[in-house]
């Protein structure tokens, strides 16, 4: 018996694997491993997919999952957090990526009509690849990863809108007002629906589902929603994509959004490698090397103009050169969004194949060109601003009342998050003198306003540094989220200071070699500080002794946290003579018994119960002092010591 569909699934599956595992050996992402093999295995390569279209059908399927996902990790507080970036943003680098590509075409001799579906086809980036990449870089949570972040959530948005927009332009139907009125009317009820069962029907439903504890119906009404949803929507003449986008908004507002999320993710990343598959199976290869000229160019142009249209709407922002620069390096790119509507315009005739090729080779190359640019953004952006940074006048950027070059032995601040709060305020406490630099222009403002020591500036920058003094500052503590950053920051410290001592606060403790090589004077990674907290806190409730604990910290710490990283033990001590002994808090709670109103003496607790009184807290007054003539009245707290089981007898007596 043969199976088509199996054969090609199991051809994708192998062959993605295989190119998958390469790609991993050169850290690059799976999603140009899915790239590789559908341009090898698709019809215009080895043509060893029998049914196309059946692939295309499952890469279908991981559209709708992806977008679910979308709707459900987004909420509308979320947006809310992040409103100027997303919105203001994302509106200018959409919305001039538009109108410029627009105009281009537009004077090339393409239809009004023509130039902005294709200005919609090149003002999307790839979600998938760029956000994989910072994450993989430890760069979410850096400046240009949340800018990133922003303008991306408002592609993803904006995409709907495009989706339906698009048949209206190309002027399928007789009467565009009414066609426009009908749109807004189906929108409207769709998202009257959305509401309604966010708020009453989903939460309802979920937790009877959840209630019953069984993973597969919750699997499985999770799917059911999603595709129920999807049907309704395009039933409804709407997109596939956009009412999955709503399913999983809806869910996002119940309390079962994070479970899930995690129930339909391995889904997500097996369907949508069947997608950016089929997308490797679009392009054309013979066309692709007998345009290899005029594709090129045009690469070359869509690196530059939306390159340099995502740096006109972050600069609008007010971030520093650099982060502008990694933004605009980040999201150069044509998207994966662009190939669904790519297909809509095709169906609408606002996109001939010829021209739909050349999108699709542009596409698929600046995909495989995002992951070398990235990783090599710090470089060019550092190469970039180096002259900047030398014609720059730090005087002209800042007035005289903000300079504080009289300040001597005091403390620089790089980064204004929540270690440099927390550090600001134990400064202003021990009487230090400090200065904060900071590259969030509303936090500044605000933090101005309230009488704190703190001024607007990327520490990259040679003349930032300069400018709070550093070469006479005695402690400078960077506590940034941008890797790269950090460790020029730190080399450029070192550069005008080889005397002041730099502590670096760093997520992971890998960075910590490469920091000290840079000129750190102590590095503290977050993840192992965390650690050593948690097993601080359990082994003193073992009860090791405290100067051993004490001396097991140094020595985790003194060898850079690699005891954590290998497979050796820490040396040998025992918890405690006693192998079960507890501390623990009883309430009174019986107002009789063979306890209540008795003193300690008349019950015997030692003997008769096997547990010692350490104190008893009564009406608020702690009593440590506990003699024999001592009273257990009801609602007291008795501390006792003891092993479990004599505990719990005593918990029974009082009880």
């Amino acid at each position: 018996m043969h199976f088509p569909l199996l054969q090609d699934i199991v051809v994708l599956l192998g062959f993605s694997m295989v190119v998958v595992m390469l790609l991993q050996r050169f850290r690059m992402p799976s999603i140009l491993g899915f790239l590789i093999t559908g341009i090898v295995i698709g019809p215009f390569g080895f043509a060893l997919i029998e049914n196309p279209d059946q692939v295309e059908l499952l890469s279908e399927i991981g559209v709708i999952l992806l977008m679910f996902v979308i709707g459900m990790e987004l909420s509308i507080k979320q947006l809310a957090s992040m409103k100027r970036t997303v919105f203001y943003g994302g509106f200018l680098q959409v919305g001039l990526s538009i109108v410029v590509t627009g105009l281009i075409f537009y004077f090339l001799g393409f239809s009004w009509n023509e130039s902005v579906f294709i200005g919609f086809l090149f003002s999307l980036s790839s979600t998938a690849i760029v956000l994989k990449i910072l994450q993989d870089r430890n760069e979410i949570t850096a400046p240009h990863g949340r800018t990133a972040l922003g303008i991306l959530i408002f592609q993803d948005l904006i995409v709907v809108p495009m989706m339906l927009v698009t048949p209206i332009m190309a002027g399928s139907s007789g009467n565009l007002f009414n066609e426009v009125l009908f749109l807004i009317l189906k929108s409207a009820l769709v998202i009257a629906f959305t509401y309604v069962s966010a708020k009453y029907l989903v939460p309802r439903g979920m937790y009877l589902i959840a209630k019953s504890k069984s993973k597969e119906l919750f699997l499985l009404a999770t799917i059911t929603l999603c595709f129920t949803v999807a049907f309704i929507t395009a039933s409804a003449g709407l997109s596939l994509a956009f009412g999955a986008f709503l399913a999983g908004l809806i869910i996002s507002e119940s309390d079962y959004s994070h479970q899930a999320t995690s129930t339909i993710l391995p889904f997500r990343e097996l369907f949508i490698s069947f997608f950016f598959i089929s997308i490797g199976m679009l392009l054309n290869l013979q066309f692709f090397i007998e345009n290899t000229g005029i594709i090129l160019l045009m690469v070359l142009a869509v690196l530059l103009i939306k390159g340099g249209v995502v740096a006109l709407a972050v600069a609008a922002l007010k971030y520093p050169a650099r982060t502008i620069l990694l933004s605009s390096m980040a999201l150069f790119q044509v998207g994966e969004f662009a190939f669904i509507l790519s297909k809509i315009g095709i169906e609408s005739g606002l996109l001939t194949p010829e021209m739909n090729q050349y999108f699709l080779s542009v596409s698929v190359f600046t995909m495989f060109l995002t992951p070398f640019i990235i990783m090599f953004s710090g470089r060019i952006s550092d190469h970039l601003l180096k002259p900047l940074n030398k014609r720059t006048n730090p005087q002209k950027s800042f007035s005289k009342a903000e300079s504080e070059e009289e300040l001597e032995n005091h403390l620089v601040i790089v980064g204004y998050g929540i270690n440099g709060t927390n550090l600001a305020r134990a400064a202003k406490y021990a009487e230090i003198p400090y200065m904060i630099l900071e590259l969030n222009a509303q936090i500044v403002k605000q933090e101005k306003a309230k009488g704190e020591p703190i001024m607007y500036g990327d520490a990259v920058q040679e003349h930032m540094l300069d400018f709070v003094n550093v070469k006479k500052a005695r402690v400078v503590v960077v506590a940034i989220s941008d890797p790269q950053a950090t460790k020029t920051i730190v080399s450029n410290i070192r550069h005008l200071s080889p005397s002041v001592y730099i502590v670096v606060r760093t997520r992971y403790v890998k960075e910590i070699e490469s920091l000290l090589a840079l000129g750190a004077d102590e590095v503290i990674p977050e993840e192992f500080e965390t650690s050593i907290e948690i097993f601080s806190r359990v082994l003193t409730n073992y009860l090791v002794p405290v100067d051993e604990l004490e001396n097991l910290v140094d020595s985790v710490r003194a060898d850079n946290y690699q005891v954590f990283q290998s497979r050796k033990t820490f040396h040998s001590f025992h918890s405690s003579a006693i192998p079960d002994f507890k501390i623990s808090c009883v309430r009174v709670l019986a107002d009789s018994g063979p306890v209540v109103g008795k003193t300690i003496e008349e019950v015997d607790v030692r003997r008769k119960y096997g547990v010692n009184i350490l104190a008893v807290s009564r009406k608020g007054e702690m009593i440590t002092s506990v003699f024999p003539n001592v009273k257990l009245l009801q609602h007291d707290r008795v501390f006792i010591s003891g092993d479990q089981e004599h505990i719990d007898a005593f918990y029974k007596a009082v009880n």
